[in-house]
């Protein structure tokens, strides 16, 4: 029994020091180092932590999350019963961007000894997965960040297949961005943290914290997500950081006088993905020129604030997203907004940079930069903060419905969200719905993350469409409205349509001879005046009248065998619950 014991107590004592830590702060650990640390964890602090697989790579290695809390409330249903806020926090999503791994199990091990936030692990539970993107992780070399100083090895953007997680949080086509969105699902943390590290240009500040909702997003939400944000860089501040609010890239690459914004990306990113939610995201961008000490520092100093801030005002928070969880189930959210841009308007800030010049290459004859970093300069940049919505949807009153050739899919894609959704237990002949049919369908000529995008203009008009049983209802009625509205609606830049996952129906399919389209045009035009007087208009535009496909496909559009549901989006909307429904998933 002597053996076990010591065993035991050796593993009580040993420090859990990474190999950032053991080399000064010059290397990061492999998986290797996660897999056995995510073991002795629970070890070291029975009762306190514990050590999840919530899937698996592509490449056959385990995705791990660490669960702390000082009381035990280490589970889904254990936290909310106790109304407990959960933070989760992310590293390596780009897995050459690891500060966030070796940040997190520093920061871990000593809220567990006590020795920094004492009294939080009972306030806060903390989910925190190590590395998000872990095949990419093990493609470890030297060379893969060149513009980022440390550690010495590190892993890879993207994954075994790929894909670029910070890009997949809708479309959700990465196995690995499956198992979070479950593991998202399952625990519903009021604050969502992605660490990353920046790139660019050379500049003195040395992190960005961006947070919504602050500016945009429920209205209970924001005015405690701006106060909180402001705390945060007081506090960062007084630990001699230089936090930004914005992502810290120029209007025009290269050229600092262009100035800086604040911008709301679309929901393919993962701090808007939880915005999205109605709950809080945040991305943390140390600057890559920082050294890896300074910058594995930072985030950990960036953490300890988010965990201070939410155990103090947990309950202030969640209260905030229980009003905007109301609002939303109660059909009271009738517009959500797809895309932002800043308007024209800006103020001048002042901007912690380096000397610089600008001048032409002879090489690629575009200009250059070169930076000098011995000569800090204070650099005053127009700053655009001011926010427009440039694209709004407005929601039926009813939802969604989504007939049985697309239910499946689609209804997978709505469990992986956390939407809920009802089948069709009947067939309904006609329904009263709104569909959307593309006046224009342009395919994008180069694929992003694999998918060949789609853009559409159109609008939704009021006509009857059978509704076969087994087509899906989605009610627009949940909590994560506006993160349907940018899966449905068409034009979002975000939705399913615009990834490409309904392209079938925008290529045409059938045609009719033009031998046999000729007669039946000069027929056509003989004997419907309403025709004749929309081919004369038609052949007023310069582009119509000399381009005979264009011309042909006119007639081919009124031929009785043209196809009605070409340019059709195969999802409608409805003001009401279509009747026969099943009870809901």
């Amino acid at each position: 029994m002597l053996l076990p014991v010591l065993l035991a107590l050796t593993l009580h004592q040993a420090p859990l020091t990474t190999v950032a830590e053991q080399s000064g702060w010059t290397r990061t650990g492999r998986y290797a180092e996660v897999e056995s640390l995510c073991r002795a964890f629970p070890q070291r602090y029975p009762g306190k932590v514990r050590c999840d697989t919530f899937g698996t790579t592509p490449e056959g290695r385990p995705m791990l999350a660490l669960v702390a809390s000082a009381d035990g409330t280490l589970s889904p249903a254990a936290a909310a019963k106790k109304g407990r806020p959960i933070v989760l926090f992310q590293g390596g999503i780009h897995a050459g961007e690891i500060d966030g791994k070796d940040a997190g199990f520093w920061l871990l091990r000593d809220l567990l000894d006590g020795k920094a936030l004492p009294g939080v692990l009972k306030q806060v539970t903390a989910v925190f997965v190590p590395v998000f993107n872990v095949d990419g992780h093990e493609r470890f070399g030297p060379n893969h960040r060149p513009n980022q100083v440390g550690p010495e090895e590190m892993g890879w953007r993207v994954t075994g297949q790929n894909l670029n997680l910070n890009r997949d949080y809708v479309k959700a086509d990465a196995p690995e961005m499956v198992a979070l969105l479950k593991l998202l699902n399952a625990w519903d943390p009021l604050f969502y943290v992605d660490l990353h590290v920046t790139d660019g240009a050379k500049f003195e500040h040395d992190v960005s914290v961006q947070l919504e909702p602050q500016k945009v997003g429920p209205e209970t939400m924001r005015t405690l997500g701006a106060k909180l944000r402001e705390e945060l860089f007081t506090e960062l501040e007084s630990k001699q950081h230089l936090p930004l609010p914005f992502y810290p890239s120029f209007r025009e690459n290269d050229d600092p006088a262009s100035g800086v914004t604040y911008g709301v990306s679309p929901p393919r990113f993962s701090h808007q993905y939880w915005a999205a939610h109605r709950r809080y995201g945040v991305l943390v961008e140390t600057h890559s020129w920082k050294p890896y000490a300074h910058r594995v520092a930072t985030t950990r100093h960036v953490l300890e604030g988010l965990l201070r801030l939410t155990a103090r005002d947990g309950q202030a928070l969640l209260s905030a997203v229980k009003a905007a969880d109301t609002e939303a189930t109660s059909g009271k959210v009738r517009e959500v907004v797809l895309a932002w841009d800043n308007t024209d308007k800006s103020r001048p800030i002042a901007f912690r940079g380096y000397a610089y010049e600008r001048i032409p290459s002879e090489l690629t004859t575009q200009p250059w930069i070169r930076y000098d970093d011995t000569k800090p300069q204070v650099w005053t940049l127009p700053y655009y903060e001011e926010l427009r919505p440039v694209l709004t949807a407005s929601l039926p009153s009813g939802g969604y419905l989504v007939p049985p050739a697309h239910a499946g899919w689609v209804a997978e894609k709505l469990a992986m969200h956390g939407l809920r959704y009802q089948r069709l237990g009947q067939d309904v002949p006609s329904a009263p719905v709104e569909v959307f049919r593309a006046t224009e369908a342009k395919f994008r000529p180069a694929s992003v993350e694999g998918r060949q995008g789609l853009s559409v203009k159109g609008q939704w008009t009021k006509e009857g469409q059978p509704l076969p049983a087994g087509s899906l209802y989605v009610p627009a009625a949940q909590t994560n409205v506006s993160l349907l509205a940018h899966l449905l609606e068409p034009l979002g830049p975000d939705s399913l349509l615009a990834w490409g996952f309904f392209n079938n129906h925008f290529e045409q399919k059938e045609y009719v001879e033009d031998y046999v389209l000729e007669p039946f045009a000069r027929e056509l035009l003989a004997r419907d005046a309403a025709v004749k007087a929309a081919w004369d208009e038609k052949l007023k535009d310069p582009e119509f009248a000399r381009n005979p496909r264009a011309r042909m496909r006119f007639f081919y559009e009124r031929h009785p065998a043209h196809d009605t549901r070409f340019n059709l989006y195969p999802v409608f909307r409805t003001d009401s619950a279509p009747a026969g429904l099943k009870p809901a998933r």
